[in-house]
């Protein structure tokens, strides 16, 4: 393994953080009717620090070996992510009435949790895992 995972894991998990703190923001922004909500500053924002962790996450991958549609864990990550990105759409921009926009960001929010399990479990069930044995 190389000397740059630590700080590639720590930015990795950063960009997780900030990059959910972002979405979760402009969520809030949204349930409160802001203008705010799709700011263009909050929007470029979350495409850097969205780019940051992509680009992190496929450093990680390659140094360690593990790829989506190999690894269970992984490609259980990326359909979740997926579910996720198409759910913040949904929520921040493309719903067409309140209760879409709201049901979609809690789904989100819960779609994110279950990545973040899986991440930490290293198991495609994530929380579940236990109950496979």
């Amino acid at each position: 393994m190389s000397s740059a995972y630590p700080l590639v894991k720590a930015v990795h998990v950063h960009a997780i953080g900030v990059s959910f703190a972002i979405f979760f923001l402009r969520g809030l922004l949204m349930l409160a009717r802001s203008k705010y909500c799709n700011h263009a500053a909050l929007r470029y924002t979350s495409y850097v620090v969205d780019t940051v962790l992509l680009a992190a996450a496929l450093v990680l991958a390659a140094m360690l070996r593990q790829y989506p549609f190999v690894h269970a864990w992984l490609t259980a990550k990326v359909v979740l992510l997926l579910a996720y990105i198409v759910l913040g759409v949904l929520a921040l921009r493309r719903a067409r009435t309140r209760q879409a926009q709201i049901l979609a960001f809690l789904a989100a929010c819960l779609t994110f949790a279950m990545i973040y399990a899986v991440a930490r479990a290293h198991h495609w069930a994530g929380p579940f895992a236990a109950l496979q044995r």
